[in-house]
């Protein structure tokens, strides 16, 4: 029997409590019910859910989801119970973290023809037992979601999903519906040929979140920027992004102990304490989560008002998916980030040693990043222009770049300075070692390689060498300037830079545009433009605030009691609008938004109490300015680590013991020899490195520098000389000499 559109709509108001659909979910909805392939790439936030859920809801049978994320199936199993009046077998998951009694009864359900919907993880449907059972089923159709997974181009290749397409073929091929929030030209080919669905019909929404704001800022006293920030916006739920296991324990603690509720996320907590952490961010027991950039939570919070990257993450589309977390309800949403090149740096390193190619797609996806965070551009259009879409706009008054432009200069003088440097010299060199010649600063490198002598050393000394090294980053977004792969790097002149050389013409560039960590602003300014980037924000509450708050916490202790993630019960657009219109019986809370009668009946009554009962009050609390408590040194670490040196014990061995990668144990040792205790790394060094360099590290910290600071040796001594054997040699010489 044909599917009408008056049973669509009413399903889509009875059961999820929605007037109207959003963007192509009717289409698509519409597309799958007669029968049909489909690909959708929709942002996140943009409601991918409804376009399987409400037609599973539709057709006969059951209609299998494939899911990577066990986390992210609990919770949509859980929203879809909390719609349903019934006892709750409308939807089930199936994967292992289920006991042999749970699969049973999942197994009665669908076997009985009750469960319209089952989520299955990649690794389950490979399960023989599981194939034999589906083969036993009814399905209606399959959705493939995080479809992403399937292309090894993607963000998040799992190999296990390449085997849906055989594993449908066995259970018994049906429409195959397949969603992705994040999918290139590339990814999106590979994704329709390897489920054969070439002649699927495409839907693609806008990548726009106009709800977002996009703000990058210099990462200078973070954590004390972030602690207010956060103190700032009291009650929200936000997440913070670190790249390492390490930083996200710290900045948990350090939250901790300035009073924000806050947990760490990351893989290298065990299973238990990793699901405790997110259900209690699901909870709202805590405000905010700190996890790591590479592991995926698997969360579906829709009231996720801030995303703050502690680290920059390495590819504009990981950037994407993690910004994408905040604001999916349509409201309120941050998205700050703390950029230094100093990280970019850092991340480069990690590439060393791994293929060529490899390298050369890393150092692309950096290179957006970098240009991403450096321009003076709308960051909403450098965004959309990623995924291929144009944003219409010149200001989309949602981001840093829109709100309070840089200032801008034609740089042009000062590029074909820079390429006619390079091509001048018979080697190349890295970025310091330019700008430091155009700056006119002689060192140790420059004067043995008789740099000082050249025509151009000092011909930009009106400028610092700061300001010549974002000339040649600017030159790099601009691809006038590449680095070289080989020689890891070292710059190059590209042909279009040598175009440029010959006609050159405006160029219009960022004012000292280098995050380095050592700039600074206005408090005052800074405060006016947060303020004022907060007031551009859509979707703000104009209801009761105290009444809004009392139905936020009766809504978290009911969702306690019965196990389930607050916003299940009622969404936050539901919550305001009983702060704005009174309800006062069930059948004027089904006017809510979001509310259809099945939450109306299942967990209306209390509400509509507490508003019947309701005495208003008025009660605004603003923090106060605060100082930001440090987190104390435990020295867990010192003990194994000074002992460990002792035995005579390879740093890589020391550090994989610890869970720590090269940096972290270097900061550690330095931590501990600051402190005077001598450690002797001579076994170490003399294994690695070569006699002559060590030596003559040695003797810069000895005759030539002004201070032990690990940045000017590197300036001074040039690109010849890798961090880690300075930052090695200068523990030798303050353990044997300066301390």
């Amino acid at each position: 029997m044909p599917i009408d559109s008056a049973t669509i709509h009413k399903t889509l108001k009875d059961f999820f409590g929605y007037d109207t659909f959003k963007g192509d979910q009717e289409r698509i909805i519409r597309h799958l019910i007669e029968g049909g392939d489909a690909f959708v790439l929709m942002p996140t936030g943009g409601g991918k859910s409804l376009c399987y859920q409400l037609p599973a809801l539709l057709m006969e049978g059951t209609a299998i989801v494939i899911s990577p994320l066990i986390a992210l199936m609990k919770n949509q199993v859980d929203l879809l119970r909390g719609f349903e009046a019934g006892e709750g077998s409308i939807a089930h998951f199936l994967n292992s973290s289920l006991s042999k009694i749970q699969i049973e009864a999942v197994r009665a359900d669908l076997i009985s023809g009750r469960t319209k919907i089952l989520y299955v993880a990649p690794e389950s449907l490979t399960k023989e037992e599981n194939v034999q059972l589906l083969r036993g089923v009814k399905i209606s159709f399959y959705a493939v979601d995080e479809a992403h997974c399937i292309s090894e181009w993607g963000h998040d290749f799992r190999p296990e999903y390449r085997r849906i397409r055989f594993l449908v073929d066995e259970i018994g091929r049906l429409p195959i519906i397949a969603l992705t929030a994040t999918a290139t030209p590339k990814v999106q080919s590979d994704i329709l040929k390897n489920l054969g669905i070439q002649h699927a019909a495409i839907f693609k929404s806008s990548f726009n979140r106009p709800n977002l704001y996009y703000e990058v800022r210099d990462k200078q006293d973070v954590e004390k920027d972030m602690i207010k920030y956060i103190k700032q916006n009291p009650g929200k739920s936000g997440i913070v992004y670190c790249l390492s296991r390490k930083k996200v324990e710290e900045i948990a603690q350090l939250l901790c102990i300035n009073g924000i509720k806050a947990r760490p996320y990351h893989a290298g907590l065990d299973a238990k304490t990793r699901a405790e952490n997110q259900d209690a961010f699901l909870r709202e027991d805590i405000n905010v989560i700190v996890a790591t950039i590479a592991f995926g939570m698997g969360i579906d919070k829709p009231d996720v008002r801030f995303v703050l990257h502690y680290d920059i993450p390495k590819s504009i589309e990981s950037y994407y998916q993690e910004t994408g977390r905040s604001g999916r309800d349509g409201k309120e949403g941050n998205c700050i980030a703390y950029y230094s090149y100093k990280d970019i740096q850092k991340l480069e390193k990690f590439m060393q040693g791994k293929p060529i190619s490899e390298q050369e797609i890393n150092r692309q996806l950096l290179g957006e990043v970098v240009a991403y965070a450096e321009s003076n551009q709308c960051r909403r259009k450098l965004l959309l222009n990623y995924f291929g879409e144009d944003y219409p706009g010149d200001n989309c008054c949602s981001c840093d770049n829109c709100i309070h432009p840089k200032p801008t200069f034609d740089g042009w003088r000062e590029m074909r300075m820079v390429i006619e440097l390079i091509e001048m010299l018979p080697e190349h060199f890295k970025i310091e070692h330019l700008a430091a010649i155009l700056a006119g600063e002689s060192n140790a490198m420059i004067k043995s390689y008789k740099h000082d002598a050249l025509p151009l050393f000092g011909a930009g000394k009106a400028h610092s060498d700061k300001f010549w090294c974002t000339v040649i980053h600017q030159g790099l977004i601009l691809h006038l300037l590449e680095k070289e792969i080989e020689s890891y790097g070292h710059i190059d002149v590209t042909d279009a830079g040598r175009e440029f050389l010959k006609h050159p013409h405006e160029l219009m560039m960022v004012e000292d545009r280098v995050f380095t960590g050592t700039g600074g602003g206005d408090e005052e300014e800074d405060e006016e433009a947060a303020a004022a980037a907060t007031a551009m924000m859509k979707g703000g509450s104009s209801g009761d605030p105290v009444l809004l708050a009392m139905l936020k916490d009766l809504r978290r202790d009911r969702a306690r009691k019965l196990g389930l993630q607050p916003w299940i019960l009622f969404g936050d657009p539901a919550l305001e609008d009983m702060a704005i219109l009174y309800p006062i019986t069930l059948e004027e809370l089904r006017g809510c938004q979001g509310v259809g009668e099945g939450k109306a009946k299942k967990f209306g009554a209390e509400f509509v109490d507490l508003i019947r009962k309701y005495v208003e009050e008025n009660e605004i609390i603003r923090p106060d300015d605060f100082v930001v408590k440090s987190v104390p040194s435990k020295g867990a670490n010192k003990i194994f680590i000074i002992q460990s040196i002792d035995k005579g014990m390879s740093l890589e061995d020391i550090a994989s013991a610890k869970g720590l990668d090269m940096d972290e144990l270097m900061t550690e040792i330095e931590a501990i020899v600051a402190t005077g205790t001598k450690l002797n790394l001579d076994y170490y060094i003399d294994a690695n490195f070569d006699e002559d360099i060590v030596q003559e590290i040695y003797e810069y910290f000895r005759d030539e520098a002004s201070s032990d600071s690990v940045s000017e040796a590197m300036e001074a001594l040039g690109s010849d000389y890798d961090e880690m054997e300075i930052r090695l040699v200068r523990i030798k010489f303050l353990c044997e000499i300066a301390s």
